[in-house]
C-alpha cells in the first residue's frame, strides 16, 4: 500500500507512512505535530479506504490518499484503482437498505428541531431533540414516516423533521413479527 500526499502543487508518492510524515514536516505551513503524526498513522493503520483531508487553515487542505499504484505516473493514469475483493462482503450504504422491503419489527431513531415554549418570556425556540421508537413497518422507510406520523400529532407543527436519507435518521431491523 502507498499513500499520495499533494498540498497545492507539491506532491509526492511514497512507500511508507515514516515518508509521509517527512514530507510533510518539510511543508512549513503544516505545522506538522505530534497529534497529527498520530492521527496520520491512524489513517494508514487502519481499513478505510477513502481519501483523508486535513484543514491547514480556512479552505486550505492537504490530502492523503491509499494506493495501490507503484509509480506517479500509474497513479495519474489511475491504472491501480482499488476493486472490490470477492472475499470482501458488499456494504449496502443506508440510503439502499432504506426501500428494502422487510416487514417486521424496526427500531428507528430520529434527532430533530423541536419547537417549545420559553416559559419566562413566551417566546419559543427551536430545541434538539432524540426520539427513539420501535415500531412494525415494511422498510427504514416505513419506519421513518411512522415515526414522523406519530410525532406531527403530538408536537408543534414548526418542528423540522430531517430527512430520512441524512443521518440524523438511523433504523435498525429487528426481525420478524408474528
Amino acid at each position: 500500500m502507498n499513500l499520495y500526499l499533494r498540498y497545492f502543487d507539491r506532491e509526492v508518492l511514497v512507500t511508507n507512512v515514516d515518508d509521509a510524515i517527512a514530507f510533510l514536516a518539510d511543508i512549513d505551513e503544516i505545522g506538522m505535530n505530534a497529534m497529527l503524526e498520530r492521527d496520520i498513522r491512524d489513517y494508514v493503520a487502519s481499513d478505510v479506504a477513502y481519501p483523508k483531508r486535513y484543514k491547514i487553515r480556512p479552505r486550505v487542505y492537504f490530502i492523503i490518499i491509499k494506493t495501490e499504484a507503484a509509480t506517479m505516473a500509474d497513479f495519474k493514469d489511475k491504472k491501480a484503482v482499488r476493486t472490490p475483493s470477492a472475499s470482501s462482503k458488499p456494504m449496502a450504504p443506508a440510503v439502499m437498505r432504506l426501500n428494502e422491503e422487510r416487514y417486521g419489527w424496526y427500531e428507528g431513531a430520529l434527532d430533530f428541531k423541536r419547537v417549545s415554549i420559553v416559559p419566562g418570556t413566551g417566546k419559543f425556540q427551536y430545541r434538539d431533540t432524540h426520539f427513539e421508537a420501535c415500531c412494525k413497518a415494511e422498510s427504514g422507510l416505513d419506519c421513518y414516516q411512522r415515526i414522523v406520523d406519530h410525532l406531527m400529532e403530538r408536537v408543534d407543527p414548526r418542528s423540522q423533521f430531517p430527512s430520512a436519507k441524512g443521518k440524523n435518521f438511523k433504523f435498525r431491523y429487528l426481525g420478524d413479527c408474528k
